[in-house]
């Protein structure tokens, strides 16, 4: 930790830069905060204060890389949360926030960790799980990465254009799109929900043997690609989850 950065335990100010759409119902969030280097799969605590005193405080991962100069966070908007419509409806540049991180040590991924990667996303848990895709495309290990990313539609599909980018740029990245309520727009992609028989297929044809597996999303998403992975016959083990529900 160099001198000026606040410490992952308090909380700490950070200024808006800016907010950008990146679907119709997430923004990305791009925060200037003196806080650690995070870890690619790690996230950020935010905390609102009403001018009445009333407090709203929820979590959200960082989807920039390690070492960039903005965190970027991805938050969708719920109607009925206390948190996410502000910065959907009222966030500008140069506001600030309160924020407390990095935190979490379970959901990580170090380019020292290795691979090959099987990182599987749904929706806005797609995330922390581009913080691991930016920080091993960048690295010169050549870790195979297999990003697999489920929405509803193809315009649903938070960072699609980059990742489509990168996917051309990195022989080692591989991106597959899956829509559940639109059709496949690409040659390999997919028309259908993640389960057992569309995993065995999928690793059929990246003929990688996974050493870690990430699955982030909502938690039917999370519950259904985890039976799906183990009945694909991954190993319990290597395989690493985390999911969000309620109100944010």
């Amino acid at each position: 930790m160099t001198v000026g950065e606040a410490m992952p335990s308090r909380w700490h100010e950070a200024e808006i830069e800016r907010v950008v759409r990146a679907t119709p119902r997430t923004v990305s969030v791009f925060l200037k905060a003196p806080v650690a280097r995070h870890v690619a799969g790690q996230h950020l605590d935010v905390r609102l204060t009403a001018p009445d005193g009333y407090e709203a405080q929820r979590s959200y991962s960082i989807a920039s890389a390690p070492g960039e100069a903005s965190i970027e966070l991805l938050i969708e908007k719920l109607d009925d949360g206390e948190v996410s419509p502000y910065f959907h409806e009222v966030a500008r540049a140069g506001d600030t926030i309160d924020v407390r991180g990095p935190l979490g040590g379970h959901f990580i991924w170090r380019a020292m960790d290795g691979g090959p990667v099987l990182l599987m996303a749904g929706g806005s848990g797609i995330a922390p799980l581009m913080a691991i895709v930016r920080d091993g495309v960048r690295e010169r290990t050549k870790v195979p990465l297999l990003l697999v990313y489920s929405a509803r539609t193809w315009e649903e599909l938070a960072f699609r254009d980059e990742l489509i980018d990168l996917e051309a740029r990195h022989a080692d990245f591989r991106f597959i799109a899956t829509t559940t309520r639109g059709p496949e727009r690409r040659v390999g992609d997919l028309h259908r929900r993640l389960d057992a028989a569309s995993i065995r297929e999928i690793l059929a044809g990246w003929r990688q043997t996974p050493r870690h597996v990430f699955v982030c999303g909502a938690n039917r998403f999370v519950e259904a690609v985890s039976t799906g992975l183990l009945a694909a016959s991954l190993p319990a083990g290597i395989i690493r989850t985390e999911r969000y529900g309620g109100v944010a």
